[in-house]
Parts: C-alpha cells; sequence; structure tokens
C-alpha cells in the first residue's frame, strides 16, 4: 500500500509556530464537567458529548488556522508546516461554525476570502526549489507557513489538491449572497478550479497520477484503485476546462472487483483504512445515485462505507491480533499518528508497531486506534459511531479527548515505559497517547456530525454545477440527481 505522507516523512519534519487564528473564545464543555456516560444516560449525553467533540473539533481550525493566509497547520501542537487537504477541510468548517452559532458570517465570510485570495495570488510554475507553491494549478502537499510555498522536496499532491478544492467549492456554493465578498468567493474559487490542469498529470492515461516532482516528473503510482480518489475523479471529470473524458470512470471501476470481499461481515469494496471510505463523501451525497459499476452490485457508494465501518467493528471483536481495548464499542483504525517503527516485547509477545501510517483490519494493524475512524463514521452508521465515541470517552476521558476534541491515536497495547517513541508518550493506565491533533483527521469529524446532524454539506454541494457535472460525466443517476 503506497502511503503518501510517508513519501516525506510526514511528522519528521518541523518549522517555527504558526500564527494563531484571532477566534473570540468558545464555550465549551470542559474535560472535568463533561456529560456523564452511563446506561441511564446515553440519550442525554449522546447530544452533549458529540456536541462538544464537534465544537472542540471545530475549534481546531479557527485557532491554528492563520487568518492571513488561510493556512492550516499539518498538526499541533507540534510546530508543522501547513497542508493543503487541511485547508480543504478548514474552508468546509467555517459555515459549519456559523451554521451552529459558534463564529458569525462576516467572520467565516473573512476568513474565507482570504484563504481563496492567498491560494489565487500563490506563485505556481515549473522551477525546482522552494519559491512556488504549485503547477498547473495544483498545489504541493505542504506548504510553508511564511510565505506559502513548497516545504521541502515534498510532491505537488493531486488528491491533496482535490481535497482543497472540495473545500474551495462547497465555500461557493454556501456564501451565495450578493453581499460583495461573498461575490468574490465564488469567482475566485471558479478561478482556482479552472486553473487545474487534469490532461497534464495522467502519464498513463487514463489514470491520474499521485503527484509530479520538478526534480524527477511524474510520481511512478497512479491513482487505479478504489481508494478517496473518488473526489478527485468527479473533480476531473467536471472541470469546465480541462476535463478528463468520460470512459476515465469506468476504466477506473473497472478494477473495483479485485477489491470486492466479504470477509468480516456484508461483501463491499475492501481498502484496509477508514480514511478511503470517508473523505470523498465528507462532501458528496452518495446515498440514492449509482454508477454503471456499484448498480451491478445492488447498493450505492454510502452503503458500500456503511458496510466497510461494520466489518472494521468486526474485526475489532474478532481482535485476531490480540490488542488490547478492542472491543464491540472501542474499534477504529484508518491512516494516523502512531507510537514509533520499533519491535518490543510486551507481556512476553514480540509486537511491531509503526509510526504515522496507514492502517486497517490485518493491514499494518500494531493496536493504535483514532477515534476519527470512528467518529467520522457516524454518518454511515450513528448508532454504532455513537456508543464508540461514547466509550472510548468514558473509559480514557481527559487522557485522549482535550482542548480540540480527541487526540489523533492511542494505543492500549503499548505500556512499555522505555519504548524507544517517535510521537506521544506512556500514561500510566491508558498506554501509548499521542498529544498532536492532525488537520485531515480532525476535518472528516466536524464535517460528518453535520452531515449526520443537519445533511448541511451533502445539501450544499449538492447545489454545485461542478460537482453535479463531474458526477453525471462519470455516469451517476437516480436519487437527488434526477
Amino acid at each position: 500500500m503506497i502511503d503518501r505522507r510517508q513519501m516525506l516523512g510526514h511528522g519528521s519534519l518541523a518549522l517555527a509556530g504558526l500564527a494563531a487564528g484571532c477566534a473570540r473564545p468558545l464555550a465549551l464543555i470542559g474535560p472535568g464537567n463533561a456529560p456523564p456516560i452511563g446506561a441511564e444516560s446515553i440519550a442525554r449525553a449522546d447530544n452533549a458529548l458529540i456536541s462538544t467533540l464537534q465544537q472542540r473539533t471545530f475549534r481546531f481550525f479557527w485557532d491554528t488556522t492563520d487568518p492571513a493566509t488561510g493556512l492550516t497547520p499539518d498538526r499541533w501542537p507540534t510546530p508543522s508546516f501547513a497542508s493543503i487537504a487541511a485547508v480543504g477541510f478548514a474552508l468546509t468548517a467555517y459555515p459549519i461554525g456559523v451554521a451552529n452559532g459558534w463564529i458569525s458570517r462576516d467572520q467565516a465570510r473573512a476568513r474565507t476570502l482570504a484563504t481563496l485570495a492567498f491560494f489565487a495570488a500563490a506563485p505556481q510554475g515549473p522551477a525546482a526549489g522552494n519559491d512556488t507553491s504549485g503547477y498547473k494549478g495544483f498545489f504541493y502537499h505542504f506548504l510553508g507557513t511564511t510565505k506559502g510555498h513548497r516545504f521541502a522536496r515534498c510532491e505537488l499532491s493531486t488528491v491533496d489538491t482535490a481535497l482543497l478544492i472540495a473545500g474551495v467549492l462547497f465555500a461557493q456554493s454556501w456564501f451565495d449572497t450578493d453581499h460583495p465578498d461573498e461575490v468574490r468567493i465564488r469567482t475566485l474559487a471558479d478561478q482556482l478550479y479552472a486553473a487545474i490542469d487534469w490532461t497534464w498529470i495522467t502519464p498513463r492515461a487514463p489514470f491520474v497520477a499521485m503527484g509530479w516532482h520538478p526534480e524527477s516528473g511524474f510520481i511512478p503510482h497512479d491513482w487505479e484503485i478504489y481508494n478517496e480518489a473518488m473526489l478527485l475523479y468527479v473533480l476531473a471529470l467536471g472541470s469546465p476546462t480541462h476535463p478528463l473524458p468520460p470512459e476515465t470512470w469506468p476504466a477506473w471501476t473497472a478494477r473495483f472487483d479485485a477489491q470486492w470481499t466479504d470477509r468480516w461481515g456484508e461483501p463491499y469494496i475492501h481498502y484496509a483504512p477508514l480514511f478511503v471510505h470517508q473523505y470523498s463523501h465528507c462532501w458528496m451525497d452518495f446515498r440514492g445515485i449509482r454508477d454503471s459499476y456499484i448498480a451491478t452490485k445492488g447498493i450505492d457508494y454510502f452503503e458500500n462505507s456503511r458496510r466497510a465501518v461494520r466489518a472494521q467493528r468486526a474485526y475489532a471483536i474478532a481482535n485476531p491480533g490480540g490488542w488490547a481495548g478492542y472491543g464491540a464499542d472501542v474499534w477504529g483504525l484508518t491512516a494516523s499518528d502512531g507510537p514509533g517503527d520499533f519491535t518490543v516485547t510486551v507481556d512476553g509477545r514480540a509486537r511491531e508497531f509503526f509510526s504515522y501510517s496507514a492502517r486497517g483490519p490485518g493491514d499494518r494493524d500494531d493496536g493504535t486506534i483514532a477515534p476519527t475512524a470512528a467518529a467520522a463514521s457516524i454518518a454511515f452508521e450513528p448508532e454504532l459511531a455513537t456508543r464508540a465515541i461514547e466509550t472510548m470517552y468514558a473509559r480514557y476521558g481527559r487522557a485522549i479527548h482535550g482542548r480540540y476534541g480527541f487526540s489523533d491515536a492511542f494505543n492500549p497495547t503499548l505500556t512499555l515505559a522505555t519504548a524507544p517513541l517517535r510521537h506521544g508518550e506512556i500514561h500510566a493506565g491508558t498506554g501509548w497517547l499521542d498529544r498532536d491533533y492532525l488537520g485531515i483527521d480532525q476535518g472528516p469529524i466536524v464535517t460528518m456530525i453535520e452531515n449526520h446532524r443537519t445533511g448541511m454539506v451533502w445539501e450544499t454541494m449538492r447545489r454545485n454545477p461542478h460537482i453535479r457535472r463531474g458526477l453525471e460525466r462519470a455516469g451517476f443517476t437516480g436519487g437527488w440527481l434526477a
């Protein structure tokens, strides 16, 4: 499995701290007075705890993003470069903040306009080095926090650009009044989207390459199997200026049968880490719409993700690796931080652990649980996800839940105080704890809680002509597209 973030060595590089956002204080339920969790209080605790989690997760984006540039850090509090994908989630979070009364529309509008204006003016070009932010309309995976130029030797990232543009197009459709700044937001969104030359980055057509380096050219890997590239291909097909041909989609989905499995439950298109089954769904409502491939399976892609969630829970219940903490109400494997890359003996058994890695059932599972995997599944399986959120909070409390909600990951199996950690710390009674929050793991939490509760992001994106055009060119029919 290609881990695109490990191409750079995610988390091993650092910059000076980011400028903090100028947010007004938010009224939050503190760790010490959070609602009790128990059989008699589940109905009350559900709303209160999930509301607190969403609000704190929103605050990650509002507080840590530079209000002048809109650049959001890849992680916090460890000093970090900016992540363009995290910016896409931030742009989605701001209207959610308005809808919930955490910030005003004026505040969200100003932050959004600053972000789009910054990216529209960011220098583009083919030169090697660190004097540009992108090329051919795409942007580098990571940007420095001072000038917003390419960080180190990271790649021009196609999928991270897609995640950024998803947030841009969401802003375009949500800011829909005649206010001059909202008109400007919509214009800049069209400009940023139209600038992307999807046809250029298909060296092995019809598939899109994962990225490009000015020093060495295209990355030798394509988006050619079922994964988070569903969003990327919808955007590429919907482009008003440089679209990929419609036959790209069936050429891509023709490969999905190799991933069709009924292991761990109902048959579905398998990909081990849950983020793959969540990212595209953060913005696109796949309920009731089908392309020709998924129609042959008698389900839609929303149901496919639902089955992936249930498969992960079934795997946690079976727990073939014998990891501590796994069970019916504590589950969730995805791409996340981990303790480090080493093997140690735990309770008489040699255990291999990983640092940042894409984890899933039977794939680099090292006992590391990422709360975002369950929390961002709430739109697919509300009851199962809610119970997981409640149980993790009840069992581990403030050890894993703090200022910006759940920290990125924890590992109850690793209790060895002398373990050669790369991230986090060993906490007595809990095991390994990450101390960072990651933007691309925070984003799906705040977005999918909102989709579960109100459907706001989905409803907004249904109105976006570019998204509709991309879905129709991919052959989707039925449901809300009708």
